[in-house]
Formats: structure tokens, C-alpha cells, sequence
């Protein structure tokens, strides 16, 4: 009877530490991601604008493509 207890509060805790670790790690991801958003189109064109480029869309393209496959290379 003890090691059913024992079996049930071990299966109960597992359940509380995995739940508990998916918000601490949701809230973790989304303050970073707060802090750190992703770079959009518009954020490309400025960035092209500052650098005394003229963005055309082609250009945008070809720079979210490159980004992309260096982001799937990671």
C-alpha cells in the first residue's frame, strides 16, 4: 500500500514540474521575444532607407529568403 502512495505522489509531481516548466519556459520565450522581435519587411525597408538604398521589393525579398535559409541552417 506505501509504494502506491509512493508511485501516485511521484506521477503527481512529474505532472506539476512539467506543467510548470512549459509557463516558465512560455514566459521566458515571449519576454525575449519582446525584447528581440523578429525583423519583419518593414523593418528591412527602413533599415535599406538608413543605409541610403532604395528598397525595392525584389531587394526585400531576396534579404527575408537569406534570412530564412541562414535561420535554417542554425
Amino acid at each position: 500500500m506505501d509504494w502506491l502512495w509512493f508511485v501516485l505522489v511521484g506521477v503527481v509531481c512529474l505532472l506539476a514540474g512539467a506543467a510548470l516548466g512549459f509557463f516558465i519556459a512560455r514566459k521566458t520565450m515571449m519576454n525575449y521575444l519582446k525584447k528581440n522581435p523578429p525583423i519583419n519587411e518593414q523593418m528591412l525597408r527602413v533599415m535599406m532607407m538608413q543605409m541610403g538604398q532604395n528598397p525595392s521589393q525584389k531587394k526585400i525579398n531576396q534579404m527575408m529568403k537569406a534570412m530564412q535559409k541562414q535561420q535554417e541552417k542554425k
